[in-house]
């Protein structure tokens, strides 16, 4: 029984290295990490983006009186974000709406991730299709189709873009 342990073993950690949906390159301009493809949020949370990420997710302060008209509206919302690890707008506004969604305790792990680089593809096709023209782009669903989305930078604020997405 023993024997056949440890192939096993084997086997599953290289389908587990190799059935990876993303991968972390240099950026081709600035030599920094740059992620492609699927990716989950750990792998922005608590990788080579930490600091980054954590000074923006501590230092902002959601609008609390919009986060209450929030409450309870994203329970059948799901996310699309297609997102450059290497751009300014990317590093700002994740975080940030990590930080919001996280106060409304919504589950940022069924977040769906796409890392692209400056032409907006991953490591395959994720983005096709998504019209995508500038990052980070979230997009939101409900029932499976779409019902809004932020590109680059909130019209007013996050909190208030949601809200009025969420209001339509």
């Amino acid at each position: 029984m023993l024997k056949y342990l440890i192939p096993i073993a084997i086997i599953i950690t290289t389908i587990q290295i190799y059935s990876q949906d993303y991968k972390i390159i240099p950026e081709e301009k600035s030599g920094e990490p740059l992620i492609l493809g699927y990716c989950p949020a750990s792998i922005i949370i608590d990788s080579l983006f930490k600091d980054t990420w954590t000074i923006e997710y501590n230092n902002y302060q959601p609008d609390f009186e919009n986060l209450d008209s929030l409450e309870g509206k994203l329970d059948n919302i799901t996310f699309k974000i297609v997102f450059r690890s290497t751009c300014s707008d990317s590093r700002e506004q994740l975080p940030r709406l990590f930080k919001i969604l996280n106060e409304l305790n919504y589950d940022v792990n069924s977040i769906t991730l796409i890392g692209v680089n400056r032409e907006k593809q991953g490591l395959s096709n994720e983005a096709e299709g998504l019209e995508i023209e500038l990052v980070p782009t979230i997009i939101f669903y409900k029932d499976g189709s779409e019902i809004g989305r932020i590109v680059e930078t909130p019209a007013e604020s996050l909190e208030k873009d949601i809200l009025q997405i969420m209001e339509k």
